[in-house]
């Protein structure tokens, strides 16, 4: 119905532009039919015309049917194993920003789908706890200064047979004691993002910084400012969408057609227009579950924008490497049984003319311009381009192409109608192809 639509809606469209300068009237000294009541009788009756298949158009004809035109592609069509399949991203390309250490958020940095970097601070989180460690550390210099001031003090005593071996064990234990727990405790203020030279009574920090693990975009939000999160609960995850994995399902009576290295297409189910690529890494040893398909991974190749992890998509494999001749699916129209394709040429079409004697009086001109600007935009729309309708042969189609053979030869560079063909073949149709 859209379709039938569109055609109605063009013919009224090209009639109405064709008729802009066509209007004669008797007597301005175009012949209009005259030669035609003088041929014989005979003559005419045996006169059969071939079916037309030149027709031109103005430009302001194709810019207003929206008419484009492109060079015949060479696409890989033929054998295509389709799979249903999706996106996915490798655990080792996914991170959890999490905190070593319990404690409530205070605030939150990036919010779902932000890209963040590598060490990007994502969110704060406060606990009295971590105070009380900076603090330990501070005072644990002094008991060091004074567990080494005693151990000294046993030492002499010891070496002057004036004290117990047994004081001088005890203190070096205290000492290293003392040691053991201070070297910890800068250990884990490292790991807390706080640097131990630089804590002081006056600097003691009360939130720990969570900072991202991974370049990548934000997937996922587990917190919110208030909750609490300890070792177990991440704050958000991170996908790294710029190392995407294509996981197909293929069946099994297609399994031998599929090698590493082969290039995939695919398009998502949301979203057809846009088609991506990929290439076979890896083909997997096993059934997947009640499926009875195997898992095929191919790493996404090209353009990756707009593709998220868990996407779904539909993808082709070409069984061989064969590359046809194909054009849009628009570009071929059918009549009488038979494809047909419109190509840009030289060639009139029959009955047009370019020596007919068009006399216009000053006051009965089709057309007024008021300055020779305006004349030449308008001579400009004027202008006709002339396109054949060649005849194909339809091959496979896939991917919004179809595999087509000319029935005759086509030069290489040959410009071709890629989209609008119904357009033209509709005035084509129309006018049987006959330009006045």
């Amino acid at each position: 119905m859209n379709i039938i639509i569109k055609i109605s809606l063009a013919l009224t469209l090209i009639s109405l532009l064709n008729s802009c300068g066509a209007k004669h009237e008797a007597g301005d000294g175009h012949n209009h039919g005259a030669e035609t009541s003088k041929k014989e009788p005979e003559e005419a009756a045996g006169h059969e015309e071939a079916p037309a298949t030149i027709t031109s158009l103005t430009e302001a004809q194709i810019k207003a049917t929206g008419i484009t035109l492109g060079n015949i592609e060479y696409k890989n069509l033929t054998a295509i194993i389709k799979a249903n399949g999706a996106l996915r991203v490798p655990n080792n390309n996914k991170a959890n920003a999490t905190s070593l250490y319990g404690g409530v958020i205070k605030t939150l940095k990036v919010q779902l789908g932000d890209y963040v970097q590598k060490g990007q601070v994502i969110a704060t989180i406060e606990n009295p706890q971590f105070i009380q460690l900076q603090e330990e550390y501070l005072t644990l210099g002094s008991r060091i200064t004074l567990a080494e001031q005693e151990m000294q003090r046993q030492r002499e005593l010891n070496e002057g047979n004036a004290g117990a071996t047994k004081n001088l064990q005890s203190a070096t234990a205290e000492l290293n004691a003392l040691r053991t727990r201070k070297a910890s405790l800068q250990k884990q203020i490292q790991l807390m993002g706080i640097n131990p030279n630089k804590i002081s009574t006056s600097n003691l920090q009360s939130a720990l910084l969570v900072t991202s693990p991974v370049n990548g975009t934000v997937s996922n939000e587990f917190a919110k400012i208030g909750s609490y999160v300890d070792v177990s609960s991440p704050v958000v995850e991170i996908v790294d969408n710029g190392l995407l994995h294509l996981d197909l399902q293929i069946f099994e009576r297609d399994l031998p057609y599929v090698k590493e290295g082969q290039t995939v297409n695919f398009i998502l189910t949301n979203n057809p227009s846009v088609t991506y690529t990929a290439k076979v890494f890896k083909i997997g040893s096993s059934f997947e579950n009640e499926s009875k398909t195997i898992a095929v991974h191919c790493t996404v190749t090209g353009n990756k924008k707009g593709l998220i992890d868990g996407m779904n998509i539909t993808g082709m494999i070409s069984a061989e490497n064969a590359v046809v001749p194909a054009l849009p699916n628009e570009a071929i129209v059918e009549a009488d049984g038979k494809f047909y394709i419109f190509v840009q040429t030289a060639k009139e079409a029959e009955g047009v003319h370019d020596d007919h004697d068009h006399t216009h009086d000053e006051g009965e001109a089709g057309h007024e311009h008021k300055n020779e600007a305006e004349a030449g935009a308008h001579a400009k729309e004027q202008q006709s381009i002339n396109f054949e309708k060649i005849e194909v042969a339809k091959g496979v189609s896939d991917m919004g192409y179809t595999a087509i053979t000319p029935v005759t030869g086509l030069a290489k560079d040959t410009k071709v109608v890629t989209k609008g063909a119904f357009f033209i073949n509709a005035k084509l149709s129309n006018t049987g192809g006959h330009e006045h």
